[in-house]
């Protein structure tokens, strides 16, 4: 890890500003955790409309390190969570030593710095996916709401490497709706729950929010999950509560037809084809 007095940090970047002032704050957390101490470094340093920077990848370690130490099983969770949304929007996971975007940095502090950087951010995601036991079981034991449930299983998707499936999560992280997009017109399909019985969904061809009175096309739920990555969310979703999910997953595992073109759909890889990078 940098140490807290390495020219380093002033030349890594947040959203907004270098990352100079990055060290102040982590230690901060480090001697004492402050949910607005946190609040601060995420929001100024670290991550910004679903992009991290140079200064995210020095901060994990460090953020890693905190959650495997403290003996705060909330502050544990809420860590879980935001690294988990930190590596959910990380770019150029294959690229290496270093993401090409660094070159600039490279030049300036070294190529050895930006590959241990990059080795450090992987060792500390490995740290944080070692967790999700502890996590689940605190969270299972605990009354906790709904979406923050769901960002558990964002988190716990992008530590497993399931980035489509952590994207899609986030992206839906309300439950209330879905849009894919039909594979043969490639028109936009929205999923949304029936008035009555709102853990059944349905296929629309225009957002019901804007277009009412549309004649919906069922879907057609799945009797058991053929997909291994549907079968894991399932049962991650089980273990911590999440209802909502657990439900519509049988439906988001089933098939419709297009509202458009009346082509036969497999909603889920439909829906995840769209996060698919």
């Amino acid at each position: 890890m940098l140490k807290w007095n390495s020219d380093v940090w002033g030349k890594l970047t947040g959203p907004y500003s270098s990352a100079e002032n990055v060290p102040v704050l982590l230690q901060r957390l480090m001697q004492e955790y402050s949910q607005e101490v946190f609040d601060e470094l995420f929001q100024e340093f670290l991550f910004h409309q679903n992009t991290i920077y140079t200064a995210t990848y020095a901060a994990m370690p460090f953020l890693a390190q905190l959650a495997c130490s403290t003996s705060d099983e909330e502050v544990r969770k809420e860590l879980f969570i935001n690294c988990g949304i930190i590596e959910a929007s990380r770019d150029g996971r294959d690229e290496a030593p270093f993401p090409a975007s660094w070159a600039g940095l490279a030049e300036e502090v070294g190529s050895s710095v930006c590959t241990e950087l990059c080795r450090e951010y992987v060792e500390a995601i490995d740290k944080l996916r070692a967790l999700a036991k502890e996590v689940f079981a605190f969270t299972a034991q605990h009354s906790i709401d709904e979406l923050e449930k769901r960002y558990i299983l964002v988190a716990d998707a992008a530590y497993r490497g399931s980035y489509p499936l952590a994207n899609m999560l986030m992206t839906f992280s309300n439950g209330d709706e879905y849009v894919t997009v039909c594979p043969a017109c490639e028109e936009d399909v929205y999923l949304w729950p029936d008035e009555e019985h709102p853990e059944i969904l349905q296929a629309y061809q225009d957002d019901p929010v804007f277009h009412t009175g549309q004649e919906p096309q069922p879907i057609i739920p799945a009797a058991s999950f053929a997909d291994e990555e549907v079968r894991a969310l399932a049962e991650r979703a089980a273990a911590i509560g999440e209802r909502t999910l657990a439900t519509q997953l049988h439906y988001l595992a089933g098939e419709t037809v297009c509202p458009s073109c009346r082509e036969k759909i497999s909603v889920w890889p439909s829906l995840l084809g769209t996060f698919t990078m």
